[in-house]
């Protein structure tokens, strides 16, 4: 039996090869730097998350959120919109001293492929504990979360946060 490879098949090698650099022997200057690969992008901004509330920096910590009205946090009651979950940080946590110091724990990073199987989506779940002396309206200082991130113009970004 003959195995003939179809000619676009060959074509499209082809094309591959000869648009593919060298391996060997390339200028460094020329090197494209990479990407940070999803999910080392996503943990690197929950650190950056854990460091803003650790000083008392809310708004910092609200940038890994999507400034979108479709933003959502699901907790003892839903908001919607980036404005408002902002404000209600800001109500519940008024002062360095009832934010506490924040740490995040048994965070899980699933990727979920989108078309070209590139990750579009993603779902982190996670403890989070506040070590704290002073509580302001918000009472809790342990528990769980889940949230799904989307990979957008401006990386990637929560569009959904269920903490409880």
């Amino acid at each position: 039996m003959k195995h003939a490879f179809p000619p676009l098949c060959l074509l499209m090698v082809l094309i591959s090869l000869a648009l593919t650099p060298p391996l060997v022997g390339a200028p460094a200057a020329f090197a494209t730097p990479q990407a940070p690969q999803p999910e080392a992008a996503i943990r690197t901004t929950i650190d950056a998350q854990v460091a803003a509330w650790n000083r008392g920096d809310i708004p910092a910590f609200m940038q890994a959120y999507e400034d979108s009205p479709d933003t959502t946090f699901i907790g003892l009651t839903l908001r919607k919109g980036y404005q408002p979950i902002l404000k209600r940080y800001q109500q519940n946590y008024t002062n360095k001293d009832q934010m506490g110091t924040l740490t995040f724990t048994d965070l899980d990073v699933r990727l979920l492929p989108g078309s070209c199987a590139s990750a579009q989506y993603a779902i982190v779940t996670g403890k989070f504990h506040l070590d704290r002396t002073t509580r302001g309206d918000a009472k809790k200082d342990d528990g769980i979360f889940s949230l799904i991130w989307r990979k957008g113009p401006d990386g990637w970004k929560i569009i959904l946060d269920h903490t409880s």
